[in-house]
């Protein structure tokens, strides 16, 4: 859509939120509603860029005449090139998941014990990371290695609010993490590389995703511990599997079956959302080829040095040397470089 199109369509906006038979139906009112405040920023910038753009030729015009214009010139010059930049990427395509909230998987890989060791590193950073910027987090369901760590976790991130949608920040973290250190299993003192998986899909609500229940096998098992002993009497974990697809969810965090099933279900979801968009970006991968983001666990995206405190993202080159505060969830550095990396591909790709 172009910006002919989008001031149109906002002038629109603005005429059917003010029908008061409108905000009878109040689902309509907030679709309408949010499409507004999503226009309203490109709409503001263009106006006050067409003013500046007035204000700047008729300065130009007077300078001959006094030279306290050619410096008003000048200054409106600088304000009409930021307001394009900024008008440029306000209109790149924006993610329609960015709003969404997610679920955070996190399965240990190679390395055995340390593996798993990471992987309940890399909850706690992202556990802290959400802490720090205010949202909610809830352990769905976890596989605890018999030294404390996570074989697998699964967690839901949700943002209270108004703040900015967990998915436009997390949605980053999909791959192989890659850690290097001396584990704590290690006699002779010699550092060791392994690696654990990271999966994150927008949370999906009901309404995005259908499930017909005649596509689904549900089979209910006694919940296991750590080195797979029985910590339940009574079958009441649930695992999930969605024929059509052959994915395969299971839960048994809970006490009971009904809610270990409700769990599998938020689950099984979002990861049908996931490939449903997956097949919308292959439709239009010339488009979305050089993205930055990644769902993908074969991708190696990030190595954690541990002996040089050095956190490294291998997608666009970020290096720092604070990997103890980044594992203590300061993350925002890390993201926000593949945050502009990414906007950077989109602006070069639509300009």
């Amino acid at each position: 859509m172009n910006l002919d199109e989008l001031l149109g369509e906002y002038q629109d906006l603005e005429r059917r939120l003010a029908d008061p038979a409108v905000h009878s139906d109040q689902a309509q009112a907030r679709t309408l509603g949010r499409r507004y405040a999503e226009l309203t920023p490109i709409v503001q910038t263009y106006r006050e860029l067409e003013q500046v753009g007035e204000d700047l030729e008729t300065a130009q015009e007077l300078s001959g005449e006094d030279p306290a214009f050619a410096a008003e010139a000048e200054e409106l010059a600088g304000r009409q090139t930021a307001l394009r930049e900024k008008l440029q990427r306000l209109l790149i395509p924006r993610d329609p998941s960015d709003d969404k909230d997610v679920i955070l998987e996190i399965k240990a890989g190679e390395g055995g014990e340390e593996s798993a060791l990471f992987a309940g590193d890399l909850l706690r950073m992202y556990l802290r990371y959400a802490e720090r910027v205010g949202w909610k987090t809830e352990i769905l369901d976890g596989q605890q290695s018999d030294l404390g760590g996570y074989k697998d976790v699964t967690v839901a991130v949700k943002s209270k609010g108004s703040q900015e949608g967990v998915w436009s920040r997390l949605k980053y973290e999909g791959g192989v993490h890659r850690v290097q250190r001396v584990p704590v299993t290690e006699s002779q003192g010699r550092i060791h590389t392994s690696a654990a998986g990271v999966l994150v899909t927008p949370e999906a609500e009901e309404v995005d995703v259908q499930i017909d229940p005649n596509d689904l096998r549900i089979d209910v098992f006694r919940s296991s511990g750590p080195g797979g002993q029985s910590v339940n009497t009574t079958d009441s974990a649930v695992r999930i599997t969605h024929l059509p697809t052959g994915v395969v969810v299971s839960c048994q965090n809970e006490k009971s079956q009904l809610q270990n099933k409700e769990q599998a279900l938020r689950i099984l979801r979002s990861r049908l959302l996931a490939i449903a968009q997956e097949e919308a970006d292959a439709a239009a991968a010339a488009e979305r080829k050089s993205q930055v983001r990644t769902v993908d666990r074969s991708e190696r995206v990030r190595t954690y040095n541990f002996p040089e405190n050095r956190i490294s993202d291998h997608r666009v080159g970020y290096k720092a040397y604070n990997l103890d505060q980044v594992m203590d969830g300061d993350l925002n550095a890390v993201i926000q470089a593949l945050v502009d990396a990414d906007t950077a591909e989109k602006l070069a790709a639509h300009a």
